[in-house]
């Protein structure tokens, strides 16, 4: 519920405070005086879009707050938790929410939840489970085929709405099933083309057969052998160095000597020096062994072992270029295999995917025809119950029938849903969209809301001169069941009609003000005379005449006497129900 909203900046509005609060709120003013601002501020709470036109002429910026109440917990708190806002206690069960919006002459806006700077994504998040929102331009929307079908929902309640999950779901997979078979089928060639290459790829690679690092090792050795010659000879004269099967003095010889003239003396000390030569002979004799081994080596590689190093190469060197390195070539060779194996799996995919949506298929029949029937049932009583409503506005004769017909699957279901009003005795029933004036689609509207807000409750209602059109005692029974409607429900309504107004518990007037050069608009509660002055303008336009003032207060009488009646038994019903 909307505790309190200030606007600043907005239109024509400089400055102004509205206290809402529970029941009936009216809201009237001049023509010009900035009405319609008070929607259009509160729709910017409600995340809709900014636009720099709302914006006051001189003002850097509009802004916009709201105090709202709030169950402490439910999804409107949860929402603000997760966007990091908090809402603060009032009670065990109650809460208070501040949200807020600006937007600058620029077009820039911000928006805040809970005290905390957050997109108006969540604005309008918060939106779904607080307001719902009626202008004149609802009255074109309910014209449409979807928004009949979403009101015949909404009434359905629970029954309604788990058929319509299990629906969803099952349409969702059927569509996901069906657009990958259709896939499959329709790239059946491409695939195949597809499966081609890669058989071809995946069998260069195996033939290959190359092993990680190969390449590296490969090259290595290559340069070895293509320096073979000069390696020799280094090796030999090393070799050589070391342990010379000639007649000449070797490393090894020389040190054989130094070490057994040291251990023909006993000293201590030149002992720990021959452990150090015959450690140091040891070494030489192993690295004259290595490098024999070496010579070996390069005598049985030969020119041949380089050729055959250098037909190795250009064999990785092609997976190279083909696949970027040798490594990726490897793992083409897993990747590559599993895909082939897809794509040759193409035929017994194609008849699993087709018997796996066959079986969906029939479960999507299943949960269509279920919410068909719940829809059928709903659409019943939903028509005997807007009808009780609509004769209540003034139209005692009407005749209002809620038809669902089998039409194309959507995500929606296959039902078209159709209001139909016969507006006279004998009149045959014809849709909403083609055959209900102004007046009577604002009727057949309030009556729909008044109804559903027994199954499907929402805080709050705001009407925008939903009762454009209408006038005498239509207009005063409109103002009756908004008063109705506000026993179990916030009610906001911007109206033109002191009918509708004098229903109101509390009553604001949007009052235009002139300076000479620069208009501006602030928002005033209206009591006593006032109020009456302003009742008695809104049906005459002479707030002072004598008749007017008298007209007004029996409208105002009428309307307490409705307040403090009984509540209807179908409203304790649906408020008992609430509860």
């Amino acid at each position: 519920m909307i505790e309190e909203m200030r606007l600043r900046g907005l239109g024509v509005i400089a400055e102004a405070t509205l206290p809402l609060g529970p029941g009936f709120t009216a809201i009237t003013g001049e023509t010009g005086a900035g009405k319609t601002m008070v929607v259009t501020g509160l729709g910017l709470l409600l995340g809709q879009r900014a636009d720099s036109s709302v914006v006051r002429a001189g003002s850097g910026q509009a802004a916009v707050d709201g105090v709202w109440t709030v169950p402490v917990r439910g999804p409107v708190a949860a929402r603000v938790e997760e966007a990091g806002g908090e809402v603060e206690p009032l009670d065990d069960d109650l809460a208070e929410l501040f949200l807020g919006r600006t937007v600058t002459s620029e077009g820039r806006s911000r928006a805040s939840v809970g005290g905390r700077s957050a997109p108006a994504s969540v604005l309008a998040d918060v939106a779904d489970h607080l307001v719902v929102v009626h202008g004149q331009s609802d009255q074109l929307r309910l014209r449409s085929a979807s928004a009949q079908r979403d009101a015949l929902d909404r009434f359905g309640g629970e029954k309604v709405r788990a058929t319509l999950a299990a629906y969803r779901d099952a349409f969702q997979r059927h569509r996901v099933l069906d657009e990958e078979l259709r896939g499959l089928v329709e790239a059946r060639e491409a695939r195949a083309r597809e499966a081609d290459d890669l058989r071809a790829a995946v069998a260069e690679v195996e033939e290959a057969d190359p092993q990680p690092g190969e390449d590296a090792e490969l090259a290595a050795r290559a340069e070895r052998l293509a320096n073979a010659e000069e390696l020799r000879r280094a090796a030999a004269a090393a070799h050589d160095a070391l342990s010379s099967e000639l007649d000449v003095p070797d490393a090894a010889t020389l040190v054989a000597e130094a070490r057994q003239a040291l251990e023909r003396v006993d000293d201590p000390a030149l002992r720990a020096h021959a452990e150090d030569l015959a450690d140091i002979g040891y070494r030489i004799v192993d690295a004259a062994t290595g490098l024999s081994a070496y010579l070996a080596d390069l005598d049985e590689s030969g020119p041949r072992e380089l050729e055959r190093v250098e037909e190795r190469r250009a064999v990785l060197g092609a997976l190279v270029r083909r696949h970027g390195t040798l490594d990726e070539a490897i793992g083409f060779l897993a990747s590559g295999s599993a895909r082939l194996m897809e794509l040759d799996d193409d035929g017994e995919r194609v008849a699993r995917l087709s018997e796996e949506r066959d079986l969906v298929a029939a479960e999507l029949d299943a949960a269509a025809a279920a919410l068909s029937a719940a829809r059928m049932d709903a659409a019943e009583r939903l028509g005997q119950a807007v009808t009780a409503e609509v004769q209540a506005l003034a139209m005692p004769d009407a005749l209002v029938r809620v038809d669902v017909t089998e039409t194309a699957g959507t995500a929606s279901g296959r039902d078209e849903v159709t209001f139909l009003l016969a507006a006279h005795p004998g009149a045959e029933p014809r849709p909403v969209a083609r055959g209900a004036s102004g007046g009577e689609l604002s009727r057949v509207m309030l009556a729909i809301e008044v109804v559903i807000a027994g199954t499907d409750p929402v805080p709050t209602f705001v009407f925008d001169e939903v009762d454009a059109g209408i006038g005498g005692a239509a207009a005063i029974e409109v103002g009756r069941r908004l008063a109705v409607l506000a026993r179990s429900a916030q009610v906001i309504a911007v109206t033109h009609l002191a009918q509708v107004a004098a229903f109101a518990g509390n009553h604001l007037t949007v009052e235009k003000a002139s300076d000479g050069s620069v208009t501006a608009s602030s928002v005033r509660r209206l009591t006593g005379a006032a109020r009456e002055a302003e009742m008695a303008r809104l049906l005459s336009g002479m707030p002072d005449s004598d008749a007017a003032l008298t007209h007004a207060r029996e409208l105002l009488d009428l309307g307490a006497a409705t307040a403090a009646s009984p509540l209807p038994a179908d409203r304790i019903e649906a408020r008992d129900a609430d509860s």
